[in-house]
């Protein structure tokens, strides 16, 4: 199974950039997406699938902000709109879908986790998503196994962000946020950040800022992460950037998995 994530900043603005043009090549399987910026009118009629793929989605309240998708070629078991948050499910951060056969219980997910970076009352409203995230992801790691895509807009260690000295204090890159991180991340009782199993080089970011030359000069952040179970996270086989086009401020990232749907 080939499962792609990338944060679009926009589909109507990322498909002018060629991004329904470079997927179907790619032969993925699933393909979550994050800050879809549009409502179902455009998504619907414009975007629902492509090749032979067919996508689900979480809609914000708020025009022109957040959303969600998910596309596959299997047809699921059960779709899930929302992880059941009053305050975060109106932003549109969370799709899931389930593939349960007899002795399996599957889910695929993508999430769009808050940004901080505007504020003080922004960067309070993230600790409130993570606060509420965590013991939902504990929750369903118990009960099933998944993968989660999501752009979770943290760096987690200082190899995950070029100019780490420098950010220590700055959304994204806080210790509370490093340390939830952790948290998740525990060995035997949390979740496994796939990518980071298969490399374990520096310099491998997902997100380049669009002030100065950060895509130039590559002064770039991991921030778009496979989280899965351990039992997922063992079927994995292979990573990679896709950094020959741009088609938002974020990368597509791509991981193999030894198995099908």
């Amino acid at each position: 199974m080939r499962f792609i994530t990338l944060n679009l900043n926009g589909i109507r603005s990322a498909a002018t950039k060629g991004v329904f043009d470079w997927l179907p090549p790619q032969q993925a399987d699933v393909v979550g997406v994050q800050e879809l910026k549009a409502q179902a009118d455009v998504v619907e009629s414009q975007f629902a699938g492509y090749d032979t793929l067919s996508g689900h989605f979480h809609y914000a309240q708020k025009k022109g902000y957040s959303g969600v998708g998910l596309y596959t070629k299997e047809t699921p078991s059960d779709v899930i709109v929302g992880f059941g948050s009053p305050e975060f499910d109106l932003e549109g951060r969370w799709v899931e879908k389930r593939f349960d056969k007899p002795g399996r219980k599957l889910s695929l997910i993508s999430c769009y986790f808050p940004s901080g970076s505007s504020g003080e009352e922004r960067q309070a409203a993230k600790f409130r998503f993570l606060a509420e995230m965590y013991p939902y992801l504990m929750a369903l790691r118990a009960e099933r196994e998944f993968i989660l895509v999501a752009d979770v807009n943290i760096a987690h260690k200082e190899i995950d962000l070029k100019n780490w000295k420098g950010n220590q204090k700055n959304s994204g890159f806080l210790p509370e946020e490093r340390a939830w991180m952790t948290k998740l991340l525990e060995q035997d009782v949390g979740l496994v950040d796939v990518f980071r199993v298969l490399n374990d080089k520096p310099e491998q970011y997902t997100w380049w800022s669009n002030r100065g030359q950060a895509w130039a000069k590559n002064v770039g952040w991991r921030l778009d992460y496979h989280l899965a179970t351990p039992g997922m996270a063992h079927l994995a086989t292979r990573e990679a950037i896709y950094l020959d086009q741009r088609f938002s401020d974020h990368a597509p990232l791509t991981i193999d998995y030894d198995f099908k749907i």
